[in-house]
């Protein structure tokens, strides 16, 4: 398959003031919550509209997730990323129409109150994408990901592991 198959996405890195690092646990009601993986946790993350700058697009699905809008620009992913979907995913996800995503990655830093992160009644009236959050050390990230998307992630953290220490 060609890149043409790969959905335009964007990475959202959002750093707090001492350089911990935004994390969602995907919402999936399918799974009793005594049964749940460890590596259900991610970033912020999110497709790109037709026509759409992707950094407008990051700023439009931080928002989208987690209603934050208090950032500040740090850095953009001198790449796009790419991850291919297991098999089992593929039907299922997207309507088969991609083989998975190819996303490019923005470090941003959060200058809000934590008051503002609301993953319950995120921004635009989403559906809300994750049921839990929190701050989390860059060097666990790899971690907390599904198997699939951790190469991605690794390359993530090294782009934009110098930014990790605080304000």
């Amino acid at each position: 398959m060609d890149s043409l198959n790969y959905r335009p996405c964007v990475g959202i890195m959002l750093f707090n003031r001492v350089g911990l690092v935004f994390v969602g646990r995907r919402r999936s009601k399918r799974i009793p919550e005594h049964l749940r993986q460890s590596h259900e946790w991610q970033m912020p993350q999110g497709g790109i509209d037709s026509g759409e700058d992707p950094y407008q697009a990051a700023l439009r699905e931080l928002q989208e997730e987690t209603n934050v809008s208090s950032t500040t620009f740090l850095a953009e992913s001198p790449e796009w990323y790419s991850y291919d979907l297991p098999a089992g995913a593929l039907k299922k996800s997207w309507k088969g129409r991609f083989q998975g995503q190819r996303q490019k990655w923005f470090a941003l830093r959060f200058e809000g109150e934590e008051s503002e992160i609301d993953i319950e009644n995120p921004a635009g009236g989403q559906r809300p994408e994750f049921d839990a959050w929190r701050w989390e050390e860059i060097s666990r990230l790899t971690d907390l990901i599904v198997p699939f998307k951790r190469p991605v992630y690794e390359k993530v953290v090294e782009t934009f592991g110098h930014l990790a220490h605080g304000q």
